[in-house]
């Protein structure tokens, strides 16, 4: 039995002294690994978490087996949950520019049109909005929209088609009326 295989016994045992080992004899390397895969800002606690996780499933070690690579491997499935709770990814500046113009002014004004449109909506007979709402928001197809709404397909059409040129109607009427009054 080598070293790692009489810590990993120890471990297994729950000597409470073990763990303390097993940091100073591993600890240096798993955080160099944890490092390279989730950034020195979240290394330590990725760390913690694996120390954490051997303690409490280290009756799962078993003897025989190399220590170091139970170890690694519970370091690894810490460092991708890590990974995986990560929300945003990071975006370069440049490749955003691109998308939206250098000062911003292609967002806003779509965030702009997207209200009026949204305004427009709820102008909108119920009938016409749901099936506009389900085919635009939640990307469902006409004949799904006629399934949910317990209505023929021709019904669907026809409230989509209805409903378009009201939106229609609506858009441009506030977009002369924003006109108009801009004249003024």
């Amino acid at each position: 039995m080598d070293d790692g295989q009489a810590l990993g016994a120890r471990l297994a045992r729950h000597d409470e002294c073990a763990l303390e080992a097993v940091y100073e004899a591993y600890g240096a390397a798993l955080l160099a690994y944890l490092t390279r895969l989730v950034g020195a800002d979240e290394a330590e606690d990725v760390l913690q978490r694996t120390l954490l996780d051997a303690w409490r499933h280290a009756n799962r070690y078993e003897l025989g087996q190399r220590f170091n690579s139970w170890l690694f491997t519970i370091a690894h499935h810490r460092a991708v949950d890590a990974i995986r709770r990560r929300r945003a990814p990071v975006v370069d500046v440049d490749s955003i520019r691109d998308l939206v113009g250098e000062d911003g002014r292609d967002t806003a004004e779509r965030y702009a049109r997207a209200a009026e449109v949204h305004a427009a909506l709820r102008q909108l007979p119920e009938h016409e909005r749901s099936v506009l709402a389900m085919a635009y928001f939640a990307d469902l197809t006409q004949r799904d929209i006629a399934a949910r709404l317990h209505v023929p397909l021709g019904t669907v059409k026809a409230r989509a088609s209805r409903g378009m040129h009201h939106l229609a109607a609506i858009l441009d009427a506030e977009h002369d009326a924003t006109r108009g009054a801009r004249r003024i």
